[in-house]
């Protein structure tokens, strides 16, 4: 028991209603009869805890080599994360190195933990398997048990139960952790939850995953083997796989694939990130463990990488979590490749900031994180040393962005005939008989400049080395099969400062297998001279870089949005608040499209208008009326959180502006809205 004041228990937090109208969260679901009623779904945040961005192949397999599984354990869970619509901390924990990773886990140490949709969506952008976890531990998990198991009818329904919030919430399964001691008569009922879980998940979800946690053994006693043996097997035999506990020696890998026969890739070998007992230490020699897994052809099972930001380990955590990932990279390598698909879009946007930029003009000068707003994350190499580069290369938060908060700035010393390559991304795309447009934004100082080289390859035509550059690039032309100057797209809508150019490029039977940004120099007209007055002084010249974003598709990928008249956007749960000089507002919008057909649309940009009856501009006011951008929805809802409305305001407009996947949004005017009327209020 705490041992807290009368002053603070005077005025304890009123208790959490999920049926009731607030800001939407993730949670957890605590008790069995809560799952056994799905109450879940009769909860206000239930719409918006959905993912809405399938898998690119959401019934296809693992693939069938060693994998890397990743279990997110951090601070009991459900913390910046939580915040459906996005939070206000910039410093916010997020994974990037989603190429690394085959598997993500989602865990608490709560009954059934429903994995936050924002990892959800950006781990199944980058081709992640998401999983959720059911887990029972201490007396009260012996007690869940006892009911969980009591009839062979009683498991299968709590199978079903957790099954169905799977497919509703578009995650892609369950880990399955029984941490407690049972009676050996519980087991046959226990291995007809897991097998029956399994059958279901498999049956409604093609691809979906059941993975069993190294604990309690077929003998009912809770005794980690850390391998894979006949005490265990039983259930890795009716699941998709095992997570094997972290106190294994080095020979238990090689044993475990023995017992595994052709299922081996299907053994998860633990690493406690945190070192407590794990093979080689975890920690900074997390890749000792991961080398031996590796040479003995099974997969691997990080737990909490979030290691590194809680510890807090220097020099912060964005040069941190880079150097970790490094280790896992050289020991393991790559293994998802990206782009594969068509329309490819990445604004570099790792989900947190200190604003949030729309076609080069800053909309949000706040901090914030939201996981869904990561788009493709570029595959960046660690730099042990960072001076062995001439130019230092990172996601910047602080620099202006093009698109959502982040962008790759690129800054250092570069001699006048020098160049600098680095990866972006490794892709598996095949090109078609259709030409693709590249298309990026620079912004740029004094004579640097940035351009795109593109690797393809055939194999009956060989490697084709492809450099997009837009002048000045003579000098490169020998290491390139082509040079091709973009042309400079011209848009009135975009913030000064910014160049977009644009290349089309055919390339049919060709694989896009990788783009690097090339750093060089513009040739200045007094070259001639410059190079005299330096020739004294060998101090490089300074260069600085800004990449905004990056988008790859073909000419019939245009959108087309849907015009305003199409959408039926409703308000609900309206509330004013206030005081006699202005008033607040809470509401939830709601849209969708009139002919029932779902929306493909993975993003709505959420702003306010203010009218009033006869707008008056003042000196060194905003025009009021003024469009304000209030957030970013994933699903077709936003809830409204204290709007301060200005005292003259006679109607509010809520403008729904819709957002692809290629970066593509529908202009403010033709977008659907919501009007509302203040007066009277």
């Amino acid at each position: 028991m705490s041992n807290q004041s009368d002053d603070q228990k005077s005025d304890p937090p009123p208790p959490f209603d999920p049926s009731k109208p607030s800001i939407p969260i993730s949670y957890p679901i605590k008790t069995l009869e809560d799952l056994d009623s799905r109450s879940y779904f009769t909860s206000f945040h239930y719409p918006f805890n959905k993912s809405n961005v399938p898998l690119h192949q959401p019934n296809s397999a693992l693939a069938q080599r060693p994998r890397i599984l990743v279990c997110h354990d951090m601070q009991g869970g459900y913390v910046d994360d939580k915040w459906v619509q996005g939070g206000d901390n910039s410093d916010a924990y997020a994974i990037w190195h989603w190429y690394l990773i085959d598997v993500f886990v989602y865990f608490s140490h709560n009954l059934v933990t429903l994995p936050p949709p924002c990892w959800t969506n950006t781990a199944h952008r980058h081709g992640v398997k998401v999983l959720g976890t059911f887990i029972t531990e201490w007396d009260e998990g012996k007690a869940i048990c006892k009911k969980l198991l009591s009839t062979k009818e009683s498991a299968h329904k709590y199978a079903e139960r957790l099954a169905e919030l799977a497919v509703a919430l578009g995650f892609d399964g369950w880990l399955l952790n029984m941490e407690v001691q049972l009676d050996v008569g519980q087991i046959p009922n226990l291995k007809e939850f897991v097998g029956h879980l399994t059958q279901t998940m498999h049956s409604t979800l093609p691809g979906s995953l059941v993975i069993w946690y190294d604990s309690v053994t077929i003998d009912g006693n809770l005794s980690y083997q850390n391998q894979l043996n006949e005490k265990n097997k039983p259930f890795f035999d009716i699941s998709d796989g095992i997570f094997v506990n972290y106190f294994w020696e080095e020979n238990y890998p090689k044993l475990s694939a023995t017992v595994a026969g052709d299922r081996k890739f299907d053994v998860y070998m633990g690493i406690d990130v945190f070192g407590r007992g794990t093979y080689g230490g975890g920690q900074w020699t997390t890749n000792v463990a991961l080398d031996v897994i590796k040479k003995d052809d099974v997969s691997a099972a990080l737990y909490a990488p979030g290691w590194v930001y809680e510890t807090k380990q220097p020099p912060d955590f964005q040069n941190a979590q880079n150097r970790w990932w490094a280790l896992v990279e050289k020991s393991w390598g790559i293994v998802k490749n990206y782009p594969k698909v068509l329309p490819f879009y990445s604004n570099f946007d790792q989900g947190h900031g200190n604003h949030i930029s729309i076609d080069g003009a800053q909309v949000v000068s706040t901090q914030w994180n939201n996981i869904s707003s990561q788009t493709f994350q570029p595959f960046l190499e660690y730099a042990d040393d960072p001076t062995s580069n001439t130019i230092e290369v990172h996601v910047d938060f602080k620099e202006a962005s093009f698109s959502g908060g982040g962008n790759l700035t690129f800054k250092g010393t570069l001699e006048t005939n020098a160049s600098f390559s680095t990866r972006l991304f490794l892709g598996e795309l095949l090109m078609g008989g259709l030409p693709v447009h590249f298309t990026y934004s620079v912004k740029s100082e004094d004579n640097s400049e940035v351009g795109l080289s593109l690797e393809f390859s055939s194999e009956m035509k060989g490697k084709k080395k492809l450099l997009l550059a837009s002048q000045g690039m003579n000098k490169f032309s020998n290491k390139f099969s082509e040079v091709i100057v973009p042309r400079q797209l011209t848009k009135p809508d975009i913030a000064p400062g910014w160049v977009i150019q644009e290349s089309s490029i055919a390339m049919n039977g060709y694989t896009l297998t990788e783009i690097h940004a090339l750093c060089y120099r513009q040739q200045p007209e007094n070259s001639v001279l410059r190079s005299a007055a330096r020739s004294n002084n060998q101090d490089p010249a300074e260069y600085f870089a800004v990449l905004g974003h990056i988008r790859i598709s073909t000419s019939d990928q245009n959108t087309e949005f849907p015009p305003s008249t199409s959408w039926i956007v409703e308000g609900q749960d309206v509330e004013w608040g206030g005081s006699q000089g202005s008033k607040t507002l809470i509401l939830k919008i709601s849209w969708k499209l009139k002919d029932g057909k779902n929306s493909l649309f993975a993003r709505y940009n959420i702003y306010a208008e203010k009218l009033t009856k006869q707008p008056v501009r003042t000196l060194g006011r905003r025009l009021e009326g003024a469009r304000e951008y209030i957030g970013v929805a994933h699903v077709e809802a936003f809830y409204v959180s204290d709007l301060v409305i200005p005292s003259g305001t006679s109607s509010l407009k809520f403008i729904i502006q819709v957002c692809d996947v290629d970066g593509a949004s529908q202009k403010l005017d033709d977008a659907p809205f919501f009007q509302l009327n203040v007066e009277g209020q």
